[in-house]
C-alpha cells in the first residue's frame, strides 16, 4: 500500500484535544507532556481546511474546532493580542503567526466557521507588528507584551510568512483584491531578499540565520546543529521548499511575475538534488550540510522528502521536464518504503541514514502539514497557494 490521504487523515484527527490538537506520539496518541503548541494547532487547522475542501467527512468539523481553539482557546493571548507560542511559552513569533495566518486563510477558502474572523485578526497582528516594511522582512520574536524583540532574524519565519500571505491574498481575491494585491508584493519582496539575493549570490546555498540588522550568521548553531527549528548550515529541505513557493509565487503574479522567479527556483531545486541526494552514499537527503556541501546531520527527515517530492511536482507542471517526474517518482517511492507506518497510515518523522526509525530532533509524529501538502500537490493545478490548487476544479 503507497501513502495515501484518507488513512493520513484518520491519525491526523486523533489529535483533537481541547483548546486544540495536540502533539501525536508514534502511535497517534497525544503525548500528556507536552504542552499545546500554536505551530501544531495551526497547522493541522490548515490541514483540515484542505481536507474541507476536497469533501472529506467529518474535516470541516475538525477544522472549525481549529479556529474555535486558535480565536479563543488557551493559545491566543486575549489580553495583549496574538498568540502564545504555545502553553509554556509567551514569546510572540513570527513563525506561529504565520501559520495562524495560513489556517485563517484556509478556513476562509473552505467556507469554515470563523476563518474569515481569525485570517482579519491574524493578519492584521502579522502586517502590524512582524511586517518590516522597510526591510521588506519581517521581524522574528517579541516578548507577551511586545515591548521588546529577539536580536536574532530567520529565513524560515520568512518562508512560512511568503507561504502564508500567497494563500491569504488567494482567500482575500474575491472580496479585498487590494490586500490581494498588497500582500504578493509583500511575498516577492521577501523572495527576493532571500533567494534572488542571499541565497543567489551563495552559489545557491541559502542562509538562514541573521543578525537584527540582517547580517548572516553562517556559524550559528555549530555546536548543536540538529535543532529542529535553527539548524546549522544548509537546509535541504528549505532549499526545495523556497524553490516551490517561487513556482506559486510566479503563478500568482501571472505576467506580472518577474523572470528571475522561475530562474532562482531552478538554481534552488538542482543545487538541493545535486549536493543533497545521497550525499553521504545512502538513499535520501540529509537534514544538512556544510558551507562546503558535506553532510552534517545525517538523520533523514520526513518533512524534507515531502518538500522534495511537492517541489518535483510543482516543477514537473510548470516546466514539463520528464526528469523531473522521474526524480518524483523515485523518491515517492523511498518514502512509501522507508518511512510509511502502514500500521498508522502517517510517515515516520525521522530515520537514521540507514533507514531505522530515531528521535534524534523529533519525537513522534507531531503533525500532517508537510505530508498532507505533499500528497495534494502531486496532482493539483499550479496555483499561488495549496488551499487554490485544491479548490480549482
Amino acid at each position: 500500500m503507497g501513502t495515501s490521504l484518507t488513512p493520513l487523515l484518520s491519525f491526523a484527527a486523533r489529535s483533537r484535544v481541547p483548546g486544540g490538537f495536540g502533539w501525536q506520539g508514534g502511535d497517534g496518541a497525544v503525548l500528556p507532556d507536552r504542552p499545546l503548541q500554536t505551530w501544531i494547532t495551526a497547522r493541522m487547522t490548515h490541514v483540515f481546511g484542505l481536507a474541507t475542501l476536497l469533501g472529506h467527512a467529518g474535516a470541516d468539523e475538525l477544522a472549525a474546532h481549529g479556529v474555535a481553539a486558535l480565536r479563543t482557546g488557551p493559545l491566543h493571548d486575549d489580553e495583549r493580542g496574538g498568540w502564545r507560542s504555545a502553553t509554556d511559552d509567551d514569546t510572540k513569533a513570527a513563525y506561529v503567526h504565520a501559520f495562524a495566518v495560513l489556517a485563517g486563510a484556509t478556513a476562509t477558502t473552505a467556507g469554515t466557521a470563523g476563518g474569515r474572523e481569525l485570517l482579519d485578526e491574524a493578519l492584521a497582528v502579522w502586517e502590524q507588528r512582524f511586517w518590516d516594511d522597510e526591510e521588506g522582512l519581517a521581524r522574528e520574536s517579541f516578548d507577551r507584551t511586545w515591548a521588546s524583540g529577539e536580536d536574532y532574524r530567520g529565513a524560515n519565519a520568512n518562508m512560512h510568512g511568503v507561504e502564508a500571505m500567497l494563500a491569504a491574498a488567494d482567500a482575500l481575491a474575491g472580496s479585498d483584491p487590494g490586500a490581494t494585491a498588497r500582500l504578493r508584493t509583500h511575498a516577492l519582496r521577501v523572495t527576493e531578499r532571500v533567494v534572488h539575493g542571499w541565497a543567489r549570490e551563495r552559489g545557491w546555498r541559502l542562509p538562514e540565520h541573521f543578525t537584527a540588522g540582517w547580517e548572516p550568521l553562517p556559524e550559528l548553531n555549530r555546536d548543536r546543529p540538529a535543532d529542529p527549528f535553527r539548524p546549522y548550515g544548509v537546509t535541504i529541505g528549505h532549499q526545495f521548499e523556497w524553490a516551490r513557493l517561487c513556482w506559486h509565487l510566479d503563478t500568482a503574479l501571472g505576467e506580472h511575475a518577474p523572470g528571475w522567479l522561475r530562474t532562482d527556483a531552478d538554481g534552488l531545486f538542482t543545487a538541493a538534488v545535486e549536493r543533497g541526494w545521497a550525499a553521504d552514499g545512502h538513499p535520501g537527503f540529509p537534514y544538512t550540510l556544510d558551507w562546503s556541501d558535506r553532510p552534517v546531520v545525517g538523520a533523514r527527515m520526513h518533512w524534507v522528502l515531502c518538500e522534495a517530492v511537492a517541489a518535483a511536482a510543482v516543477r514537473f507542471a510548470v516546466t514539463g521536464d520528464p526528469r523531473t517526474a522521474t526524480l518524483q517518482h523515485r523518491w515517492e517511492e523511498l518514502g512509501d518504503r522507508s518511512f510509511l507506518d502502514e500500521a498508522v497510515g502517517s510517515w515516520h518523522h525521522e530515520l537514521t541514514p540507514e533507514g531505522a526509525v530515531a528521535e534524534g530532533t523529533w519525537t513522534g509524529k507531531p503533525d500532517a502539514y508537510h505530508l498532507a501538502q505533499m500528497l495534494l500537490l502531486r496532482n493539483a493545478p499550479l496555483a499561488g497557494s495549496v488551499a487554490a490548487a485544491v479548490r480549482t476544479p
